[in-house]
């Protein structure tokens, strides 16, 4: 489909000019990508480059977090001292907030 909706656009008297020049800088890329390859080869050398840990998936925020809430807790190292009962905090009278009239107030320099 879309290689007939070039050749509509570009007619066919300009066709296999463009489809050359298009095989030329494929040809360009694919130089271009066995030369970098090869040079990335020669520098790394026989240790080889360990692309896996390269990989920038490894370092998905959501992943970490959800291994690091995954991961069982290590055990506390018991020790022979007696644990007191936890008491509850005395609970402190809630105070009402008195209601403002009209829209809350507005600080414009603040960040």
């Amino acid at each position: 489909m879309l290689l007939i909706v070039v050749a509509l656009v570009v007619g066919p008297e300009r066709l296999p000019g463009y489809a050359e020049q298009l095989a030329r800088w494929a040809r360009g890329l694919r130089g271009y990508v066995s030369t970098a390859r090869q040079r990335v080869e020669e520098e790394v050398g026989e240790a080889g480059v360990d692309w896996e840990a390269l990989d920038p998936r490894r370092y998905d925020p959501r992943r970490i977090v959800r291994e690091a809430l995954l991961d069982e807790p290590q055990p506390a190292r018991a020790r022979n001292v007696p644990r007191r009962p936890v008491r509850p905090a005395p609970s402190a009278p809630v105070s009402a907030v008195p209601a403002t009239p009209g829209p809350a107030p507005f600080d414009d320099e603040a960040t």
